[in-house]
């Protein structure tokens, strides 16, 4: 593995496929899931796109191999589809179809409100025809509880996030008790979708999703708990052992450098939330 930074050492698997299915396999040997994502976004060649989706197709295909329980995740950005939709949605397709091959999911994840219509747009076209793809919706969009209701309706498969971008406050909510608040009432609604995974640190929205599920006298096999890789490893663990279905997100790739750069630039938050939780 190339030398890394002391900070991105503790949040990217690796550079490799291989070095991210290691961290994998230890995941699982503790009952916990993951999801893994190639690091990068925004590009703006068409060769850059193309590299991505054959990165995704062997992932894929590796970790079948392997055998290890993870999905996928990727930004359509990372496909070209800031400066070529059709060649995005052509690679897209192409990652799902090769996932259903393996009886693999992939989810599209959320960037800046800027792409979220035409995120969800293109999610709606491709999950029309195949159903092994999800999205994200971030808690902190004004827009989310009409977007939720809409993919309830649709039976889509949710990863449920507070959102990481700097936004307008027309926009998005700015206090985070109006971000909190939302995150719960969006929970509760997503307990009508398939597999809903609630995406956060917050001890309180994980209370909060959790007592709604079992109100509902909904198990802990139909919903999951995600986190990110590097944040919180006892807490993965300690509701693994609970018997909650947990899911750890897992960057791996070169391009680690644009992904912490961008995340702690955008919201000073992000960065003290780091610094906190880095001895954890």
């Amino acid at each position: 593995m190339k030398p890394f930074t002391f900070l991105a050492r503790r949040f990217v698997a690796g550079d490799t496929i291989e070095e991210a299915l290691e961290v994998v396999k230890k995941l699982n040997s503790k009952g916990i899931k993951a999801t893994l994502d190639y690091l990068g976004e925004d590009c703006s060649r068409e060769a850059d796109a193309q590299r991505s989706c054959d990165e995704y197709i062997s992932l894929l295909k590796k970790i079948a191999e392997a055998r290890v329980d993870s999905n996928v995740s990727l930004k359509i950005s990372q496909l070209g589809f800031n400066f070529n939709p059709k060649l995005a949605r052509e690679l897209l397709e192409k990652i799902v179809d090769e996932a259903a091959k393996h009886d693999n999911f992939v989810r599209i994840d959320m960037e800046g409100s800027a792409l979220t219509q035409r995120t969800l747009d293109l999610f709606k076209d491709v999950f029309s025809t195949r159903k092994n793809v999800g999205i994200v919706i971030q808690a902190y969009l004004r827009r989310s509880q009409k977007d939720i209701q809409e993919l309830v309706a649709l039976k889509a498969r949710v990863r449920l996030c507070k959102g990481a971008y700097k936004e307008p406050e027309s926009v998005a909510f700015a206090d985070k008790k109006e971000v909190n608040l939302n995150y719960d009432r969006l929970s509760q609604m997503l307990l009508k979708a398939p597999l809903p995974a609630f995406a956060t640190h917050d001890d309180e929205r994980i209370k909060a999703a959790v007592s709604a599920a079992e109100k509902e006298g909904i198990s802990k096999d139909r919903y999951e708990i995600q986190m990110l890789y590097g944040l919180r490893p006892k807490r993965w663990e300690d509701l693994a052992s609970k018997g909650h279905s947990v899911r750890v997100y897992i960057p791996y790739g070169t391009h680690w450098f644009p992904y912490f750069y961008r995340r702690l630039r955008e919201r000073k938050e992000n960065l003290f939330f780091v610094a906190r939780n880095f001895f954890d």
